[in-house]
């Protein structure tokens, strides 16, 4: 009878360790699931500029920089500037202006970044504050635009590979996939970037070039 007892209490024992055992089985497979597809969103207050960007913040208004928080960042949307030959400084300077704006007829518009004609990049919303570029993703995305040098809308190669390298590098500080990088276009059907939506090729290129990039910097 005794044995019996002893037998039991052991059986109950080795039950209670092998459904802990599970109980930490799970939990660890729950966290690892979560931890590879389930990332926690990135604070962009967190994410600083690449060095070689130009900081040149547009002054607090209405019209170009209402200073909006951008909380949470899914998605990068990539513009051309239609205005060809213009200089990245030309298009910060504009955004700029418009704070000078009075009566009914008024224009907002501006974007975090633009890069120019020699691949220069220019700041101009921080990454942590809503930039007017993108309509309806305007709270969610980083908006791009680009210098051109004709009416095709196509860019420089040093344009280029400056917009493939700042997508790539905010891709990563963001945990985006180069599948995130979207045209203008994607979200509103406006032709925007021109280029790349006359030549959907070259966009599939774009975003090969992207994904290599980002494999470069881990």
């Amino acid at each position: 009878m005794k044995r019996r007892k002893q037998e039991r209490v052991r059986q109950l024992l080795l039950t209670g360790l092998l459904g802990i055992a599970a109980v930490i089985v799970i939990a660890a497979a729950i966290i690892l699931v979560k931890g590879l597809f389930f990332q926690e969103p990135v604070d962009p207050r967190t994410v600083s500029v690449p060095e070689h960007v130009t900081v040149s913040l547009l002054t607090p208004n209405p019209y170009s920089r209402p200073q909006t928080p951008l909380e949470q960042v899914n998605g990068i949307v990539v513009h051309y500037v239609a205005n060809p030959c213009t200089t990245a400084k030309e298009n910060r300077n504009y955004f700029e202006q418009l704070k000078n704006q009075t009566g009914e007829d008024t224009t907002s518009v501006s974007s975090h970044f633009v890069i120019g004609l020699e691949g220069e990049v220019v700041q101009c919303v921080p990454l942590y504050e809503v930039a007017y570029a993108s309509n309806d993703r305007n709270s969610d995305t980083i908006s791009i635009e680009c210098c051109h040098p004709d009416e095709t809308g196509k860019f420089y190669d040093s344009t280029y590979q400056s917009l493939v390298n700042l997508c790539a590098y905010l891709c990563r500080e963001f945990n985006l996939e180069a599948g995130s990088v979207i045209r203008h276009y994607d979200v509103t059907g406006k032709i925007c970037p021109k280029y790349f939506v006359d030549n959907p090729d070259a966009w599939e290129t774009f975003h090969k070039d992207v994904e290599a990039a980002i494999r470069a910097m881990k």
